[in-house]
């Protein structure tokens, strides 16, 4: 109040003077007059003294509110950074089983290796005759803390033991596109490699996944990827790892055994259509790799007319890759129709020593092999699609050193098959709910040199839990 006052006198004086020059004769009616302009004057000042007094107070209480939110936001932003305590409800994975099973009904032993590829693994077709559990996946996802995710998949095997799939640790706050995985994991070279085996479109892997990667490539290493900031989908990636999946051997050393490039572009056109292309490079070494398949006639009549040998093969793998796939879905809407059409060729060149036998010769052996395959899957109504795809391999001229040559020649050693591997297959499954899927496929096998097979399946593949979205 005290300022007030001050103000109203400040601002009287020069009235009272003014009153007391200009009108010193005047009447008592004019002096009144004057002393009533003179309290509305007053008046009027003190109630924009109260109302500015107001605003100033209300002011300063905003200003204490906003400092005090700032605070509260800084702390909790700290408080969200650290990581979370280590009790029961503060930990809740993501947590998913797949179960999956057929029925097989094959012409030949799925056991009887593809013809010409005699340096491959075991022929590890997926699946045998008759009924047969698959493979059951049980997968443990989740975010460790604000910088880190965590997630286990571990394969059930249908003859007893488990396995780990997967299992790696990803950054999540790297920024600039770049993300950073290690532990084990699905190498991200090709299109098929990194999809887990229940979101195949078909019962099984193509030929060339089977011959050249086992039907999956995976290792232990480390992965970054960079995905460019750009309206088209630029990503680039590099892998260094153990080399313990095939073809690579585990020569338990330190330092890589394997190495991995890859990069892919994609964009859409329309709301309708989108692609995406990929290149890929994989490199590394394999010692003392055995096989007993280097000098197979390719099982012409019957596997026991032929001589099988031990070998043991040392040397360097190259393997390049290209992968594309497009799909188009009326009106963008892929919930009720969508067409897929998918393909990749894969060519490999090895070239090392090779050992004849248990106690042959060794030699120089090198060998270029290549394979293909295109599929399409058509998804006609909302639960119900269906799929072609064909496979072919090349298993290429092997070139054998001439001390190899001479012994195995006896043997029925061939460098040249002048036989393609091939296979047609047609599938059809109903999804009722992203959970369920069940399959009709059928295929006509000639992989094996003389060995037809006609083969018919049934698949279920049901998921239980919380499970990620699958990748493009």
């Amino acid at each position: 109040m005290f300022k007030t006052t001050v103000l109203c006198a400040s601002l009287l004086a020069p009235l009272s003077t003014l009153a007391a020059t200009n009108v010193s004769p005047a009447s008592n009616e004019d002096l009144r007059a004057i002393r009533e302009q003179i309290q509305q004057l007053k008046e009027s000042y003190e109630q924009r003294i109260q109302q500015l007094e107001q605003r100033l107070q209300q002011a300063e209480t905003n200003s204490k509110n906003a400092e005090s939110t700032a605070v509260q936001a800084e702390a909790t932003a700290q408080q969200a950074n650290r990581p979370a305590a280590s009790s029961e409800g503060s930990f809740n994975p993501a947590i998913s089983l797949i179960l999956q099973g057929t029925y097989g009904q094959l012409q030949r032993d799925p056991s009887i290796p593809t013809t010409g590829f005699a340096m491959s693994p075991t022929n590890n077709t997926g699946y045998t005759k008759g009924f047969s559990l698959g493979e059951s996946e049980l997968s443990i996802a989740a975010n460790i803390d604000p910088q880190f995710r965590g997630i286990g998949t571990f394969s059930l095997q249908p003859t007893g033991g488990i396995s780990v799939e997967n299992g790696f640790v990803q950054t999540s706050a790297l920024g600039n596109g770049l993300n950073l995985k290690f532990g084990r994991f699905f190498s991200g070279l090709g299109y098929l490699n990194e999809q887990h085996s229940h979101t195949w479109d078909f019962v099984d892997q193509p030929l060339v996944y089977r011959v050249l990667w086992d039907n999956q490539l995976a290792d232990d290493g480390v992965q970054l990827k960079w995905l460019a900031p750009t309206d088209m989908f630029v990503e680039i990636g590099g892998e260094l790892g153990r080399g313990l999946g095939f073809p690579g051997t585990d020569k338990n050393q330190s330092g890589s055994g394997a190495e991995a490039l890859f990069a892919h572009i994609g964009d859409d056109i329309g709301i309708e259509n989108s692609w995406r292309a990929g290149v890929s490079l994989h490199e590394t070494k394999r010692e003392n790799a055995v096989s007993n398949a280097v000098n197979s006639l390719g099982i012409t009549t019957n596997i026991s007319s032929n001589t099988l040998l031990t070998n043991t093969f040392s040397g360097d793998t190259h393997t390049r890759g290209l992968d594309f796939i497009w799909k188009y879905s009326t009106n963008g809407n892929i919930r009720e129709r969508y067409l897929k059409v998918q393909g990749e060729y894969f060519r490999r060149t090895e070239s090392g020593q090779l050992t004849y036998g248990n106690a042959g010769p060794t030699d120089s052996y090198a060998v270029t092999q290549s394979g293909w395959y295109l599929q399409s899957v058509y998804q006609f109504m909302p639960t119900w699609r269906t799929g072609l795809r064909y496979d072919r391999l090349d298993p290429g001229n092997a070139s054998i050193g001439a001390s190899i040559a001479n012994v195995a020649s006896s043997n029925n050693l061939i460098n040249n098959y002048a036989f393609n591997p091939s296979r047609i297959t047609w599938m059809t499954d109903y999804n009722p709910s992203e959970f369920t899927r069940l399959r009709l496929q059928l295929a006509h096998d000639n992989s094996r040199q003389g060995l037809p097979d006609n083969q018919l399946f049934l698949q279920y593949i049901m998921s239980m839990g919380a499970h990620g979205a699958h990748q493009y």
